[in-house]
Formats: C-alpha cells, sequence, structure tokens
C-alpha cells in the first residue's frame, strides 16, 4: 500500500477503495471470514421475527398479527438497551486478544456474565411495572392490547437468558469463533421455526404459542453457549478469574462501564428510534400497524445482513487497537465499508425486485397485504442509507470510541424527532422518510469524526 495511506489521517474520500486491490487482498478474505458467518447468524436471528410474522399471519387476524408486532417491539426495545453485553464484549475481548492477553479475555467475560446476571435480576423485579408503562407507552388498545399483554408476559420471564446470551455470543465473536455463534442461531431457529407451526398452527394457541416458541429457543440457545463456551481452554480461566482480585480492578472495571454506559444510552436512542416509529403506526390503525411491522422485520433482515460487516469491524479493528496497528486499522475500515456498500446495493436491488412480493407473503388479510405494497419501497431505500452507519458503529466499538458514535447518534436522533414534529399529522410515507433521515445523520457524522479520532489514537510512527 502507499506509504501516504498508511501514515496519514484517514479521510471520508479515502475510505471506499476497491476491496479487490492487491493489498487488501488478504486483509479482505479475512473480513469475508468474520463477516460471511456473521451474516448467516444475523438472517437467523432474524427468522425469530420473520417466523413469528408469518405463522401468526396465517390466522387472517390483524389485530392479533399487530399485538405481535407491538409486543415484539417491546421486548426489542426493552433488551435491546442492554446488546452493550454483546458489542462491548466484543470490543473488550478482542482487543485483549490483539495483546496476546489470556488472562483479561477470561476477565472479560466473567465481568460480563456477572453484569447480565445482575440486570436480569432487577427486570424481574420491576416486570410489572415495566409491562404496563411500555404498552401505555405504545398505545395499544383494545384485542391490539389484550393480545400483546399475553405475549409480553410470557417472552419476559427469558429475559435474563437472553442478556446472558448477549454476552456468550459477544465473547465467541470476539475470539473470532463466529461459525460456532452460526451452528447454534441455526439450531435454535430450526427448534423455533418448529415450535411456531406446532403450538400456532397445530394446537391453536394463537398469540401465545408465538411467545412459548420463543423462550424455548433462548433457553434452548443458553445451554448450548454455556456448553461450547466452556470448551473453550480461555473460558476455563473465568472461573479462576472470579476469585482474582485484578478482575475487579477498578481501572479495569471504570474502562467496561464507561463502555457500557456510552453504549446503553446510543442503543437507547436506537430503540427509542423504534419504539416511535412503531408507536406512531399504531397511532394510524391496525392495518397500518401490522404492514409497517411487516415491513420493519424485513428492514431488520436487511440491517442484521449487512451488520455481517459491522462484527468484522469490532474485531479487527479491536485487535488492531489492541496492538496499536494503525495501518492495518485503516485498511480493515476501508475494506469493510467497501464490501459492506456493495453489499447494500445488492440487498436493495432485491427488494426494489422481489420486496413487494415478499412482504405480501406475510398476510392473508388483503388489507394489510395491499398496504404493505404501498410502501415497500422504503425498505429498498434503507439499506443503501444504512450501511455506512452499520458498519462504521463496528469500527468505533472496536475502537472504543464508543463517546464518539453517542454524539453521533444524539445528532440524528434529534433530526428524526424534528421531523416528526414538523410533518405532523404524520403520514406514513413521512414517518418512514425520517427513518432514513436518522441513519443518514448517523453516517455524516460518523465519517466527519473518523480521521481525527484515528489521528488521536494511533501514532504516525
Amino acid at each position: 500500500m502507499p506509504i501516504d495511506e498508511t501514515r496519514a489521517p484517514l479521510h471520508p474520500a479515502q475510505i471506499v477503495t476497491s476491496p479487490s486491490h492487491p493489498s487488501g487482498s488478504g486483509l479482505s478474505r479475512l473480513v469475508w471470514a468474520i463477516a460471511l458467518p456473521a451474516m448467516l447468524t444475523n438472517v437467523a436471528t432474524a427468522l425469530f421475527g420473520l417466523a413469528d410474522m408469518w405463522v401468526i399471519g396465517r390466522l387472517g387476524d390483524a389485530p392479533a398479527q399487530g399485538a405481535v408486532e407491538l409486543g415484539a417491539k417491546f421486548m426489542l426495545g426493552l433488551f435491546l438497551v442492554f446488546n452493550f453485553l454483546r458489542t462491548g464484549t466484543i470490543a473488550l475481548t478482542a482487543q485483549a486478544a490483539g495483546r496476546g492477553d489470556r488472562a483479561e479475555q477470561a476477565a472479560a467475560l466473567t465481568r460480563a456474565i456477572a453484569t447480565s446476571l445482575g440486570i436480569g435480576i432487577v427486570l424481574l423485579a420491576l416486570k410489572p411495572i415495566v409491562v404496563d408503562a411500555g404498552l401505555s407507552m405504545l398505545e395499544a388498545r383494545g384485542e391490539v392490547a389484550r393480545h400483546a399483554r399475553t405475549y409480553i408476559g410470557i417472552r419476559y420471564w427469558a429475559g435474563a437468558a437472553w442478556l446472558v446470551n448477549c454476552v456468550l455470543i459477544g465473547w465467541l465473536i470476539g475470539q473470532r469463533r463466529v461459525k460456532t455463534v452460526l451452528v447454534v442461531e441455526v439450531g435454535a431457529n430450526i427448534i423455533h421455526v418448529a415450535l411456531d407451526f406446532a403450538l400456532v398452527l397445530g394446537l391453536g394457541w394463537g398469540v401465545a404459542g408465538v411467545a412459548y416458541a420463543t423462550v424455548a429457543s433462548e433457553l434452548l440457545k443458553l445451554v448450548a453457549l454455556a456448553i461450547l463456551v466452556g470448551l473453550i481452554p480461555a473460558a476455563r480461566l473465568a472461573w479462576a478469574s472470579v476469585r482474582d482480585a485484578g478482575t475487579w480492578d477498578g481501572s479495569a472495571l471504570k474502562q467496561m462501564f464507561a463502555i457500557n454506559r456510552d453504549l446503553f444510552i446510543r442503543t437507547l436512542l436506537l430503540t427509542g428510534a423504534m419504539l416511535i416509529f412503531t408507536r406512531s403506526g399504531a397511532q394510524q390503525g391496525p392495518v397500518i400497524l401490522a404492514a409497517n411491522g411487516i415491513l420493519f422485520q424485513l428492514f431488520i433482515l436487511s440491517a442484521l445482513l449487512l451488520d455481517g460487516f459491522e462484527s468484522a469491524g469490532q474485531v479487527l479493528c479491536g485487535e488492531a487497537k489492541g496492538s496499536l496497528d494503525r495501518a492495518r486499522f485503516i485498511r480493515i475500515a476501508k475494506l469493510a465499508l467497501a464490501w459492506g456498500g456493495l453489499m447494500g446495493i445488492a440487498v436493495s436491488a432485491f427488494y426494489l425486485w422481489q420486496g413487494g412480493a415478499l412482504a405480501a407473503t406475510f398476510s392473508t388479510d388483503p388489507d394489510v397485504v395491499r398496504t404493505t405494497g404501498e410502501y415497500t419501497i422504503w425498505i429498498a431505500v434503507l439499506p443503501i442509507v444504512g450501511v455506512t452507519s452499520f458498519v462504521l458503529d463496528g469500527v468505533f466499538v472496536g475502537a472504543s470510541w464508543t463517546r464518539a458514535m453517542l454524539f453521533t447518534m444524539l445528532v440524528a436522533m434529534i433530526a428524526y424527532v424534528g421531523i416528526l414534529w414538523l410533518a405532523t399529522p404524520l403520514s406514513n410515507a413521512e414517518l418512514w422518510f425520517a427513518f432514513c433521515v436518522f441513519f443518514a445523520v448517523r453516517a455524516a457524522g460518523q465519517l466527519l469524526l473518523l480521521p481525527r479520532l484515528i489521528a488521536r489514537d494511533f501514532s504516525v510512527s
């Protein structure tokens, strides 16, 4: 690679480069070695929501389908704010791996599991308050509210398992064991889909059947992950690290909580954006709510697919940060953005071609099917608009630049809410437009901050 590319600060115009450049071919393979299984894992994860919406849609009941959408968004909103358990664990584990520090990898696992269990206990204690407040905030009414309460009341009990699974998955990804995570996710989703069919269509349990299927698959995933993590030598040190005073050293805990605090607030804002989206759809009636729910699941599918490059950025940029390898960090950032951009274009093209037909398969209600067709264009726009922020999230988290990432999220949230306020009374098209602007503003902010962050944290010598 030319000297100026490895020595000079990375500017936005420099970032997108041809992934086939000879100097980056080895790193391209490494990026794909993490990104591809991460994509497949994320797609398997997305099957939870897609299977639920498809199966409940076979009943032809818009309030029930809207309730599953509302309940799923509530659970996503509640637990997604704790996704720092996954992303923070990836960053700290990868940085320790970059330094070759196995003891710190084990300690990172121990601290994160302790944190997840503490959060799980608190959430269970607050269950009555949290559920009532959430349903009120989402303005659930009538049959939708009744079904949503049933769904949430069942799924809530698997919350602690979800939190611990975040840690175990994050630790495995930080160890570059993405294929292990893929195997577990695929297995859990096969079971989940089978239970959806059996409990909803076979036994006629309706909304409750969807919730029980999710709880069972989450618990089985926890067992499988715990066994697989326990087989890794570095993880075995975690048992000893519980009694090691260094694990609970103030500086180590301060670093973990500083990263997790920023990620928590950042994810809280992201979750708030999604809940505002769902609430605005609910205010337009059960048909819009159900249609937006289907389209949003397809958007989540595309985001999880593109997040494979976020995972690659988290791991590889985290390792480069741990070893203070500036040139490697820059090349990885370029390659992840270039490959992610190409994948975003491919996903958008597919949704333009088949998005309407795919969305129509998720309901037998003719009004819901017609409405999804009217707004399919937005799920084709979002992958192109959002891919840069998805990938740069991985770069920023891997480098522990969580405060900067939080700042860009705050600016984007202000823009998003401002558009919604100015557009009142809101149409559904305006709602989707505002959601697109949210991701575009985030990407612009991250690209502007990236050069100075690299110059600050990496020596040019």
